[in-house]
């Protein structure tokens, strides 16, 4: 009879009827008196939420102080009414540390067992009572293999209840001690991984230290060392995108392959997650939409919002990188319907305010994605996208203090990830603290890639010009070396802030970054190698950068917004904090280009380069405006040097109509076409246009595309008169060395140039656009990116 209930409980159980199976379960009780029954019973009021009516059983028994997994249990069920200092009583404060060391030996004693047992039932007659004492030995053994778990499970426990406390160092010690002792304790991995809670050189290490041998599914020993090879690499799948490239790209491709794992959602979810840390977003989005239409079918289509109904149901895993990647792509129409979609059947998931966080960060409405990202933080305090997108929300409104609070909370939370110190780094050089920008960039490199080699440490310090520095580092963020190296040229240690840049984009290089994403860390380099007189080297940096944007390869730099790694990979959103728009990083690569063009004396490609960047800067109202002003004042000088190394008969139209001769407008235009009007004088308009090579031009076209416009011959136009008195004082004598070559040609003719601003003010200038540039992976990462 016993039998008949127990299996009639057990199938009510496995089809969800509960009430069914605590009648039944409550008969088998009453009959048998047993200990294991009453267990079981409590268990199925547990599954019921009835978590009172199964505290109440467990200690009318007193079956918490005789079993562990009965402890265990009435621990559970403490924790989830939230009564953490009553789990923590039964639980206790220790953990079984001893077990540690012996939890291994014992399941290889097992398997010898095992085996042992097979060859004594083929010998002869001693055999059979040889048997029986090993299968006495091996069931107590199975027992102390249960209590092992129970034990892990514990220590599992005891983290959930400090990390709820805020104790998040005994919550970590806790977490390693459960997978330590029993390696299969996945739960207790999983929190260390998704909460960040290990730098990722610590995350490698750890893995390493765990002891996948104790695994045994069976007896046969060749069974067991796959099953112990299997789980290690899928515990590497979930570490740090930053720790082991190699380790990871391994463990991925096997399990893709020799099992078959290629359209598994948590395979897939580590390869998107590993593109994004290399800022190849496209592809990364691609795969995290195949996860979520991975389960749509034709009769789910018809249950909920149409095509958006296969955006359900998923592990709320994939959603903070899925909501990441529209963000950097700019699907502003998809971030919206998702929001919608999720708000309407997932209103009580975190997740769904993550979402509408970032809609709202996506069109700029900052004050509604603060209110959306604290709300998602609120609903899950552990949410690590939240609270940085919830930080950069200040950021973005150039609210340094309390955008440092809000990372300074995220960094104490998250103590593995270097995002919360790379934004701090970040919104410290922001504010011109270049010690502390320092210092906590410095910490990110460190937390991100394992250690700062003795070379990079000499790079970032004084008088380390005579060091050679290379960097071999086995991982890291490429991006903490680029804000590294702009923390450098604010100090004027251009030869570190150059090796730094380069250490940075030979990084991305080796993590298979997208190209496209390192043009500001390229321009970067150009600015510093312009400033240290190294002409060639940068105009060759700056050419390449055009070459990347022009072929299209160009995405947004932008950093992450959850914690680093596999289980929390960031989550969403960046902004464009302090940073160029990608027009501004354009147009600033052709100014600085026309500056060394005038360096290397070479007037004619500088007028076509400054042209450029007065086209592409010369915008109403944005934040490349004054870059064109820049620009603008450049190529009107640029004109004259030009004008001073020729000769008046080479160029007629060009002295013409720079000039301003509306005379020679008018006569032209008589000429069988119509009159135009003179445009008023104002910013270069989009259709400007400067020859790209000298060529003769017809008058008539080089007046109708005048760069800057006259209203009366001889006149200086508003504009260059407003931008002249902007750069009056801080500009004195720039290009005078490119002057004076082209003064000593034309001391014959008794021209006399005009004084120009120093090279060094509009190094100051370009500093600044290099810092900003430098720093658009601002998260909402990759870091952003």
């Amino acid at each position: 009879m016993e039998s008949f209930l127990r299996t009639w409980r057990q199938d009510a159980l496995n089809k969800g009827q509960h009430d069914a199976a605590i009648y039944v379960g409550d008969k088998v009780l009453a009959l048998t008196n047993s200990d294991n029954d009453a267990f079981w019973l409590a268990q199925v009021h547990f599954s019921n939420s009835n978590h009172t009516r199964a505290l109440a059983l467990l200690s009318k028994k007193d079956l918490i102080s005789r079993s562990s997994s009965c402890r265990y249990l009435a621990a559970h069920c403490y924790i989830k009414q939230n009564k953490f200092d009553q789990a923590l009583t039964i639980l206790g404060d220790h953990n079984p540390t001893h077990l540690i060391s012996s939890s291994g030996s014992r399941r290889r004693k097992l398997q010898h067992l095992n085996g042992h047992s097979r060859v004594t039932l083929r010998n002869g007659r001693s055999g059979t009572s040889r048997a029986d004492r090993i299968e006495r030995s091996e069931e107590r053994e199975r027992e102390d293999a249960n209590n092992l778990k129970f034990e892990a499970a514990m220590c599992y426990l005891r983290g959930l209840c400090y990390s709820r406390q805020n104790a998040f160092d005994r919550a970590r010690d806790c977490y390693k001690d459960a997978v330590r002792i029993d390696v299969q304790c996945f739960e207790a991995f999983d929190q260390l991984m998704k909460n960040s809670l290990m730098s990722p050189a610590e995350e490698l290490e750890f893995l390493e230290s765990l002891d996948f041998d104790s695994i045994a599914p069976s007896s046969d020993p060749s069974e067991c060392q796959e099953a112990a090879e299997f789980t290690k690499l899928l515990y590497t799948t979930r570490l740090s995108k930053y720790s082991s490239p190699a380790a990871l790209s391994h463990a991925t491709e096997t399990l893709s392959t020799h099992y078959n794992l290629a359209e598994n959602p948590d395979l897939l979810l580590s390869r998107a997650e590993t593109l994004y840390t290399q800022c190849r977003f496209s592809e990364a989005l691609a795969l995290s939409s195949s996860i979520l239409s991975s389960n749509t079918d034709s009769e789910s289509s018809l249950v909920s919002q149409g095509s958006q109904s296969h955006n359900l149901g998923h592990s709320p895993s994939v959603y903070p990188l899925h909501l990441a990647c529209l963000y950097e792509t700019g699907a502003t129409n998809a971030l919206f319907l998702l929001s919608h979609t999720l708000a309407d059947n997932a209103p009580d998931e975190p997740y769904t305010y993550l979402a509408i966080g970032i809609y709202y960060l996506s069109v700029s409405k900052i004050a509604e994605a603060r209110r959306f990202f604290s709300k998602a933080s609120l609903m899950d305090p552990h949410s690590a996208p939240a609270w940085i997108g919830f930080a950069h929300t200040f950021a973005a409104e150039g609210e340094h203090d309390q955008a440092i609070a809000a990372y300074s909370t995220a960094a104490r939370l998250f103590q593995g990830s270097h995002l919360p110190q790379l934004f701090l780094g970040m919104q410290h050089l922001a504010l011109n603290n270049m010690s502390l920008a320092h210092e906590y960039l410095s910490a990110a490199y460190r937390m991100s890639s394992g250690s700062v080699s003795e070379n990079l440490a000499s790079a970032t310090g004084s008088g380390s010009e005579d060091h050679p520095l290379t960097l071999q580092p086995s991982g890291g963020d490429p991006l903490v070396l680029n804000e590294l190296g702009v923390v450098m040229y604010h100090q004027n240690n251009l030869e570190g802030a150059v090796e730094l840049f380069k250490q940075s984009l030979a990084l991305a290089s080796s993590l298979g970054c997208d190209p496209g994403a390192w043009l500001a860390t390229r321009a970067n380099l150009g600015h510093a190698l312009r400033r240290l007189g190294h002409f060639e080297a940068a105009l060759a940096e700056f050419d390449e950068c055009l070459r990347i944007g022009a072929g299209g390869s160009a995405t947004s730099y932008t950093a992450a917004i959850g914690g680093a790694g596999a289980g929390a990979v960031i989550s969403a959103a960046s902004s464009g904090v302090g940073g160029y728009e990608d027009r501004g990083l354009t147009g600033s690569l052709h100014t600085a280009r026309g500056l060394v063009l005038l360096e290397l004396g070479r007037a004619m490609e500088a007028v076509t380069a400054l042209h450029e960047a007065v086209r592409v800067l010369g915008t109403n109202g944005s934040d490349a405006a004054a870059g064109a002003g820049v620009a603008g004042t450049l190529l009107t000088r640029a004109l004259e040097i030009w004008g001073l190394e020729k000769h008046d008969e080479e160029i007629p139209s060009v002295s013409r109509s720079f000039a301003g001769d509306t005379a020679v407008r008018k006569k032209e235009t008589s000429k069988g076409k119509e009159k135009t009007k003179e445009k008023p004088t104002g910013r270069t308009t989009a259709g400007s246009r400067v020859p790209s090579r000298r060529v003769e031009i017809p008058e008539q076209e080089w007046a109708d595309n005048n760069i800057l416009g006259t209203e009366s011959p001889g006149a200086v136009p508003p504009q260059e008169q407003g931008v002249e008195m902007e750069l009056d004082g801080e500009a004195d004598g720039l290009l005078n060395s490119a002057l004076a070559r082209a003064r000593s040609r034309t001391t014959r003719q008794g021209t006399h140039p005009p004084q120009w601003p120093s090279s060094e003010a509009f190094g100051l200038a370009q500093g600044r656009a290099t810092r900003f540039a430098g720093r658009r992976r601002s998260p909402t990462r990759r870091g952003a990116g």
